[in-house]
């Protein structure tokens, strides 16, 4: 027969609320319990009733989430750590693919495919300000991006100027000063090429360095084609450069693969660093040197914060921003100290 919430319990040593609270993402349960509870799941093999669920409570045990594309590697491996999040709090997730289409992200939320979720977790790229409207919504809504037009909805974003202002002090200190920024968005008002555009620039300020248009390559797209092309014409342009900044690690390698290809050696000649901390950064020749933004603590918050709108009093909170903590994965192609 199946594993019953009373056999989890019984195995753990803890209550039948407790291993409930668990199961349903309760967000007050001591990290040791929580471990008890799952490592009892995981032996057992429980697996909950979806069906009995929903017709108690009245929820369906899916969410849904939203990403632009699901072929660059941030969103995938991001998909695959809220999915993992979902699963330990007893659901499953529906994905869905946007492709940044303002049309598309406004037509998924008004969807009555949303019907079969308790909630939708929306990594937006192409809704407006006027649309505040339309996310002011009957069902739990977490968008990941920048809380940028007093939307009125939680937001679990990155802190993306602090982050490319340390990615810039951070090869400015390892000696570099004429560094090169692929991935700024000209007609971008507000979004992470712009924001990480800004803390460049804080960078170049503070170390009282010029900002150069001459080697600041744009780039629509964030893929790794669209990071050799940026940086083919960066070379074709003349001006000196002796770092590269992606503003994403496929730029990065992109760009990397062409320096590589006229001759350049990295990172003697020029240091590389990108931005995301992809799992392939690590296998690049040489390997990446990064930022890891908080992606996991990024789709772990994200599906805590929805199971706080679905619990008892959700929906009476305030809407709520939090900010993941970054750092710097140090790797071959920027280290610290680079020597001719």
């Amino acid at each position: 027969m199946s594993a019953t919430l009373r056999d989890v319990a019984d195995v753990a040593g803890v209550s039948f609320k407790t291993v409930s609270n668990v199961i349903n993402g309760h967000p007050h349960v001591r990290p040791s319990t929580r471990e008890k509870v799952e490592r009892a799941i995981a032996q057992l093999g429980y697996k909950p009733n979806l069906s009995a669920r929903s017709l108690r409570s009245g929820r369906t045990g899916a969410i849904a989430l939203a990403v632009p594309e699901l072929n660059l590697s941030y969103f995938a491996e991001l998909a695959g750590f809220v999915i993992e999040a979902a699963e330990q709090a007893g659901l499953v997730t529906l994905v869905e693919q946007t492709r940044g289409d303002r049309a598309r992200e406004l037509a998924l939320i008004r969807s009555p495919r949303l019907r079969r979720t308790d909630g939708l977790i929306l990594s937006p790229l192409g809704i407006h300000q006027e649309d505040a409207d339309a996310l002011d919504v009957s069902f739990p809504l977490v968008l990941l991006g920048e809380p940028t037009f007093g939307w009125p909805n939680d937001h679990v974003t990155m802190r993306n100027v602090d982050a490319a202002r340390a990615a810039t002090e951070y090869l400015i200190e390892s000696g570099r000063r004429r560094i090169a920024v692929i991935g700024e968005y000209e007609s971008e008002v507000i979004g992470s090429a712009r924001l990480r555009l800004r803390g460049y620039r804080e960078a170049l300020e503070a170390h009282g360095i010029e900002y150069d248009e001459r080697i600041v390559a744009r780039a629509t797209l964030w893929h790794r084609a669209d990071g050799a092309r940026a940086m083919h014409e960066l070379l074709e342009r003349g001006a000196p450069f002796d770092a590269v900044f992606g503003f994403n690690d496929t730029l990065a390698l992109g760009a990397m693969r062409v320096l590589q290809e006229a001759g350049l050696r990295v990172p003697e000649d020029v240091a590389v660093l990108g931005f995301d901390d992809l799992d392939e950064a690590a296998y690049s020749i040489p390997s990446l040197t990064t930022i890891d933004p908080g992606r996991e603590w990024i789709a772990r918050t994200a599906v805590e914060t929805l199971l706080e709108r679905l619990g008892r009093g959700g929906a009476e909170l305030e809407p709520r921003t939090k900010l993941a903590d970054f750092r710097i994965v140090e790797r071959e192609s920027a280290p610290r100290a680079c020597t001719d």
